[in-house]
């Protein structure tokens, strides 16, 4: 389907470092401005407290960002696997199975409704 992408097993590693990637440099940037608004007045106390809030909660989010990349890549080359096709249905299944398997992890109340 895409030539450009990584055959399966290195495609886990690829994508879920691409999501981490993604989770750090976003999460740097949203906990940059939540730390300069929420630190008391003063540039200094405000450029401290946006430097500590990003050290603290940009890793977090990447490592959220890699997790979720981990397991929807692993979902989609396992159903590759299986299927011996690649097509926009692994992609379309992995993500729900993906969202199933995260919300068991993380133990929400509506996987069960689900």
């Amino acid at each position: 389907m895409d030539d450009l992408r990584e055959p399966c097993p290195y495609r886990i590693t690829d994508d879920c470092g691409g999501a981490f990637t993604m989770g750090c440099l976003g999460g740097a940037v949203f906990s940059a401005i939540k730390g300069f608004r929420l630190a008391p007045p003063g540039i200094k106390s405000r450029l401290t407290g946006m430097t500590t809030s990003v050290k603290v909660k940009a890793p977090v989010l990447g490592g959220n960002f890699g997790t979720w990349g981990l397991t929807f890549a692993a979902c989609d080359c396992t159903l590759i696997y299986l299927r011996n096709k690649e097509d926009h249905w692994n992609s379309i299944t992995a993500g729900a199975a993906t969202g199933g398997l995260l919300s068991i992890r993380s133990k929400r109340a509506f996987f069960n409704l689900s």
